[in-house]
This record gives C-alpha cells, structure tokens and sequence, in this order.
C-alpha cells in the first residue's frame, strides 16, 4: 500500500508573534507607565514646594553678605544663560565626566548626570582642601557664588534635557524627572551648607520639608475625603 501524504502545515508560520498585538500592548503599557510617573510627579510636588520653603529658612541663619554672594550667582549666571552665552557645553562636560565615573554600572550612568550636579560637588570639595591652606574670608565668598552659578546651571540643563525628550504627551517624565531632580539637587546641597556652616542644619531642614509636606497631604485628603 502506498503511503499517503499529508500536506505539510506551515506551523512556523502561526507559531510567529502578531507583532500588531506585540505594538499594541507596548503602547498600553508605556501610557500606563507614563500614567504613573505623572501621579508620582504630582506627588513630588509639595516636597518640591516644602524642600524649597525649608531651604530659605535655614539659609536665612547664614550671613547675609554670604546669601548675597550666592544668589548674586545665581542671578549672574541666568543673565549670561539668557543674554551672553548658552553654556551647554559646560554641562555636557560634566555630563560626560559622571558617565565616565558610574561606567562601572550601567544605571547610574542614565540617572547619576540628572541627580548629581557635579559642578557644585566639584566646588564643594576644592573648597574643603582650600580652606586648610588659605585663611581668608574672599574663599568662601567665590564659594558661596560658584555654588549659586553651578546649582542653577545644572537644573536649568537638567530641565532642559528632560523637557526635550520626545514622546512625553503627559508631561509625565518632566513632572517628575525634574520634581526628583530637584529635591535631590537641594538636598545635596543643603549637606554642603551643614559641613561648611554651624548655622545651617540639614536635620532640620529634613525635618521642615518633611513637616510642610505632610501638612499639605493633610489638607487635601482632608478636602478630598470631607464628608
């Protein structure tokens, strides 16, 4: 007897992904994402405000001369930014500079650049080797004016490379790449204040953006949830 043939099933064929449904559920999944970042970042918020509140109390116990040195930094380096020169190329500099540092690990290299502002980092640790070998009062207020210049640049830089991603319809990776940015910046700095000023307290200014924050949730849930 002969053998019957059976016609051959292209079962790879059907065994392929659609790759419609494969994109389909991409797309869900990076909206549902985006979602979820866009609450966090609305979270963020009243730490962004509370952090900022806390930060002006404690600086208010340094020397005002000293206050005037860095918001003078401040002030110098968004004139130039908005008037002189674009510095990005500084930024990218330091950019560079931490992706070379955290090359050991490969999720730093993506974050650390955003949440560390190396130049005020930089600045902090030439002051601390200085400051054993000159006495002189001018240190601290290049210091204190540096500090305000390089701060500044970073978020202003920060901002601008977040703001500039594509696809971010909900705003969602600003609100809050640039929240956590933020307070991580202040943060990082306000322990700079701590170790070069006895007057500055980073506990307490922990302590009062923890506090204002926990007063804000307050109230709205008690809004929301008003019977």
């Amino acid at each position: 007897m002969e053998k019957k043939e059976f016609p051959k099933k292209d079962l790879g064929r059907n065994l392929k992904p659609d790759k419609a449904a494969i994109g389909k559920s991409s797309w869900v999944s990076d909206k549902a994402f985006d979602i979820i970042k866009l609450v966090l970042g609305i979270f963020l918020l009243p730490f962004v405000y509370s952090s900022t509140i806390a930060f002006l109390r404690q600086i208010a116990y340094i020397d005002s001369s000293l206050q005037d040195y860095f918001w003078f930094g401040v002030i110098a380096f968004i004139i130039a930014y908005l008037f002189v020169v674009e510095s990005g190329w500084v930024y990218e500099k330091g950019h560079k500079l931490l992706e070379v540092i955290f090359g050991f690990f490969q999720p730093l290299v993506k974050v650390a650049p955003y949440l560390l502002p190396v130049y005020t980092i930089i600045i902090f640790f030439v002051y601390l080797i200085l400051n054993l070998f000159i006495n002189n009062s001018r240190l601290i207020n290049y210091t204190m004016f540096f500090f305000g210049a390089s701060l500044i640049m970073h978020l202003i830089f920060s901002s601008k490379a977040i703001r500039s991603k594509k696809g971010d319809l909900l705003r969602s990776n600003y609100i809050f790449g640039f929240s956590f940015i933020y307070i991580i910046n202040l943060g990082i700095f306000a322990f700079f204040l701590n170790v070069i000023f006895n007057d500055f307290s980073f506990v307490k200014f922990c302590n009062t953006a923890y506090s204002i924050a926990s007063n804000i949730f307050g109230v709205i849930f008690s809004q929301l949830f008003k019977v």
